[in-house]
């Protein structure tokens, strides 16, 4: 079977899949040949490279445009928002730059005046304008998760081959620092053997709360604010009413426009293992949830991936023929007296893996925690055995090396390329689909993008509502050729 390491080496240095040597650099984490980047045609000011933003405001985007402006090769030329008072505010911070509100107009008015694109929008429009970006020959950094449908998945790694050249990353900013850089170092090398099973948790959502996500029921529909163009708020999405809260953060919860709480997070904590043992698409998922809902994703959800590493050209690494993930929101974590580890109490959202040898555990941000024997060791002495021993890792500026690497600067390295980004929001959106099918095994087979049951027999209702959507006339997903 191939992994998607095999993949990757297999697509002619894929998006930023075969990075430069740092993170995957050979006493790292395996070797893989460094492509070279191309050089950008700078036509900004001084020479700098012209980015363009899609979504300015919300909870995220200010903060990806703070760090990016401040390298000192980038120049933000354009800014692209449905919501005017966002766009007027910005605006005033760039007064050499273009704004629009309809990103398409971004593209075919201003197509010159931009070498990359920042996504920042909500989750259903994430597919979209990436791929309309690769379509045009841009490098794009967008925000997690990649997509918001199972079908954008193949959708964009389909596209990948066709645009070798450009430099992808995606927002998992807690891979720059070396905590997390740690654990995946460890695993790889193999220091607490043969992989068993790993443990996923993320702490909340409340019930009922107000804020980032929303879980207290369907709201009636409301005018749109003066300042947001609804139509465009939507975008790839069907037509439907404005709701309170959906505009400003709680389309998050929504099963229409985000992927809830387990899929706005998987980027974050999944990405260990993925990274560490280049899994394959899970071939199966079951959510046990006891509040299933139609229109916002469930909540105190507890989930189980499988993935078939059987026939894995690093099938070495795995202690069994099937490796299993539990991801769960509201820190739902295991018992540490199951797995032979000394009590105490976990962390509210992390990663857990359990190898024969030992476990080791991550929060999102930090050092791991590391157990051999049932015993906590320190890092340091980790280390000791080998773990970073030719000093490969460091910390890093994780929008900065997607800046260095798009200028061609050697030493760059992209975190998070689409390559690996697709599989862990693949993982994340089984999760958070299958909730609605709640105590049901669905197999998943990704090559026909279907599920059925375990039987074999097709799973209709789930193959109709939790695949794909229906694009409105405008927004379709273009194709990368």
């Amino acid at each position: 079977m191939l992994t998607r390491r095999d993949l990757i080496q297999s697509a002619a240095a894929t998006v930023g899949g075969l990075a430069a040597a740092t993170l995957l650099a050979p006493s790292a984490f395996g070797a893989l040949a460094p492509a070279p980047a191309p050089r950008p045609r700078f036509r900004g000011k001084l020479g700098k490279l012209q980015l363009l933003q899609v979504g300015v405001g919300g909870s995220i985007a200010p903060a990806d445009r703070h760090e990016l402006k401040n390298h000192p090769d980038v120049v933000f030329t354009g800014f692209c928002d449905v919501d005017a008072d966002a766009l007027s505010s910005v605006a005033a911070e760039h007064p050499d730059a273009f704004t629009c509100r309809d990103f398409r107009e971004a593209f075919d008015k201003y197509g010159d005046r931009f070498d990359a694109v920042v996504v920042c929008t909500p989750d259903h429009n994430h597919a979209l304008i990436t791929l309309w970006a690769m379509r045009a020959n841009k490098h794009v950094y967008a925000q997690k998760p990649l997509v918001q449908q199972l079908s954008e998945v193949v959708a964009i790694e389909t596209a990948l081959p066709a645009r070798p050249q450009l430099v992808t990353q995606t927002g998992n900013q807690r891979m720059g620092p070396l905590g997390r850089q740690h654990t995946v170092d460890i695993l790889r090398r193999g220091l607490l053997g043969k992989a068993v099973e790993s443990h996923v948790w993320v702490g909340g959502p409340g019930e009922g709360t107000d804020g980032y996500f929303w879980y207290g029921g369907l709201r009636d529909p409301i005018q749109p604010p003066a300042n947001i163009d609804w139509q465009l708020w939507l975008g790839a999405a069907v037509d439907a009413p404005c709701r309170p809260g959906l505009i400003g953060l709680q389309w998050r919860s929504s099963w229409d426009y985000g992927t809830g709480q387990l899929g706005d997070w998987c980027t974050h904590l999944l990405d260990l293992p993925y990274f560490a043992f280049d899994l394959p698409s899970p071939i199966s998922v079951v959510a046990h949830t006891l509040a299933p809902s139609d229109f916002y994703h469930a909540r105190g959800v507890m989930s189980t991936l499988t993935y078939d590493v059987s026939k894995a050209a690093n099938r070495a690494m795995f202690a069994r023929d099937r490796f299993v993930i539990h991801y769960g929101d509201q820190s739902q974590a295991p018992s540490r007296a199951s797995l032979g580890l000394p009590a105490g109490r976990w962390a509210g959202s992390g990663t857990l893996i359990v190898c024969e040898g030992g476990a080791i555990f991550n929060q999102p941000d930090g050092d791991p925690e590391v157990w051999i024997g049932g015993k906590k060791v320190a890092l340091a002495d980790i280390k000791g055995r080998g773990v970073d021993g030719e000093g490969t890792l460091r910390g890093r500026n994780h929008w900065h090396a997607w800046v260095d690497k798009i200028l061609g600067k050697p030493d760059a390295f992209v975190q998070t390329p689409f390559s690996y980004a697709t599989g862990i929001a693949e993982a994340g959106l089984l999760c958070s689909r299958a909730a609605r099918f709640p105590q049901q095994e669905l197999l998943w087979d990704k090559a026909r993008l279907a599920f059925a049951n375990p039987d074999g027999s097709p799973h209709d209702e789930a193959n109709e509502t939790c695949v794909r959507r229906e694009y409105r006339q405008g927004f379709e997903l273009p194709t990368v050729t």
